[in-house]
């Protein structure tokens, strides 16, 4: 790959620093996309240790691709996604990753189906830290960001997903009970 090429690939998904998210930071903006991936990555780099049965490294490139897709499609938050949307950013994925080396398109390619099958511990895993980020950043930032259904969705989103990996389920219990103390802070309750 040409360095111009490297550079216009680069560009492309620069927009991941531009396209905002539906979560709130605690400074009270949206969140861009690249946040979200950036702290997802965090995750699984300081859970390095904590799950020694897991290929941390490739769940870490996992957490660094996951969204690159909305680079051309904008995020779309869990509860509105539809089928098409995410046929949508399958395309626009394969489309992003066309002018890679295929050698690269090829690892980022499999990353991709291994992360949408969800058949190796790896890309379960991935996806419980992506939906605990969530929940950590939407405890993160002011209640009245919040829309009604996330109430209750943020007590039990990504439970089934953290359960089987002990270190996993013992941060979402924890941010579990962290969703709770702050709904408490609501005039009247949740």
């Amino acid at each position: 790959m040409e360095p111009k090429e490297f550079l216009a690939f680069l560009a492309r998904l620069e927009k991941l620093k531009c396209n905002t998210r539906h979560s709130w930071t605690s400074s009270g903006r949206h969140e861009s996309v690249a946040e979200h991936s950036w702290r997802l990555a965090m995750l699984a780099l300081l859970l390095r240790d904590a799950l020694p049965e897991v290929d941390m490294d490739k769940v870490l490139r996992m957490c660094l691709i996951h969204d690159v897709g909305e680079a051309v499609t904008g995020d779309i938050p869990s509860f509105q996604k539809t089928d098409a949307n995410e046929e949508t950013e399958r395309q626009a994925i394969a489309e992003l990753l066309s002018p890679l080396p295929d050698g690269l398109r090829g690892e980022l390619t499999a990353l991709f189906a291994e992360m949408d099958a969800l058949a190796t511990p790896e890309a379960r895993v991935y996806k419980a830290l992506d939906k605990l980020e969530v929940v950590v950043q939407h405890n993160e930032a002011p209640l009245d960001t919040w829309l009604p259904l996330e109430y209750e969705l943020n007590q039990t989103y990504g439970i089934p997903e953290a359960a089987p990996f002990p270190p996993l389920a013992a941060l979402r219990e924890q941010a579990r009970l962290d969703t709770l103390a702050k709904l408490a802070e609501k005039p009247g309750g949740c």
